[in-house]
């Protein structure tokens, strides 16, 4: 059994940088996938990880299949369409997630039809998909200073942020942090979005986001529990799916994701903090 979950990562290089990418985008992207479940934000960041897909294919038409051309073209994308949204829901009736699902259209068919009319099918899938099993250096570079990154930011801004997902109009009324953390937390959600296109492709990116960051509500109740719970289970996922596609010979973006949502569904039925076993089947209290 244990030749059967090590042999891979031994024997092969690709492998193991497939597995150091999921690690390091495991570690920045769960913990802001958290943040997004507690602020009712979870599909903000499937909108933004199509709002990226134009500024990726700019990239792609500017220099070919380049990380770096791609990344920057997705970065800026996905910060304008960010700010743009914020900035409206702010200075307009319109609510953030309107105006973010108006941009998020606009962008995914713009990005869809500047790929479609430069490359071909085999250019968008690569971009939508992503290929796991091809990271090079300058991709775990990336993947790994955006974890830095994520990691520090949260522990500079980690009071704000939780005090905006408890109370944000007590934060409003004791100063002026709440626009710039806002918009600090959005900026946090793009980079991991973009680390993950270099991974998993724009339409698979947020799965490690959000699928461990929801599972872990059935095994921990306050962040300092949830954090480390959908971390394990974003690591988890990734070594499962990377395994599954191995042996199965199938696509490993997809298995990743998939493998996370298996652990959602198990950690639905049988996790300790509201699982649907423990509702079904209560532990008997105690008698005098």
């Amino acid at each position: 059994m244990i030749d059967l979950l090590t042999a891979p990562f031994l024997e092969f290089a690709f492998m193991r940088r497939a597995l150091a990418g999921c690690v390091a985008l495991s570690v920045g992207a769960a913990p802001v996938g958290v943040f997004l479940t507690l602020r009712r934000m979870s599909l903000m960041s499937e909108a933004m990880s199509h709002a990226i897909l134009p500024g990726a294919a700019v990239g792609f038409l500017w220099a070919g299949l380049s990380l770096p051309a791609m990344t920057l073209g997705g970065l800026v994308a996905g910060l304008a369409v960010a700010l743009l949204s914020g900035f409206i829901a702010r200075s307009t009736v319109l609510r953030e997630d309107a105006s973010l699902a108006a941009f998020y259209l606009m962008s995914l068919a713009a990005g869809v039809l500047l790929i479609s009319a430069r490359g071909s099918s085999i250019d968008l899938l690569h971009i939508l998909f992503g290929t796991v099993l091809a990271l090079n250096d300058d991709a775990l570079v990336l993947l790994g200073g955006i974890a830095t990154v994520t990691l520090a930011t949260l522990a500079i801004a980690y009071r704000p942020l939780v005090m905006e997902c408890v109370d944000p109009l007590f934060l409003r009324s004791v100063g002026r942090a709440s626009g710039p953390v806002h918009y600090c937390f959005l900026a946090l959600v793009v980079l991991n979005l973009v680390g993950g296109f270099a991974a998993l492709g724009t339409l698979l990116a947020v799965g490690l986001m959000l699928l461990p960051a929801i599972s872990a509500r059935f095994w921990a109740l306050d962040l300092t529990g949830l954090m480390p719970a959908a971390v394990i289970l974003a690591l988890t996922a990734s070594v499962a799916g990377l395994l599954v596609s191995y042996y199965a010979s199938l696509p490993t973006g997809p298995a990743i994701v998939l493998a996370a949502g298996l652990l959602y569904v198990v950690s639905m039925l049988l996790g300790p903090r509201g699982g649907l076993v423990w509702r079904l089947f209560p532990a008997r209290h105690l008698e005098a």
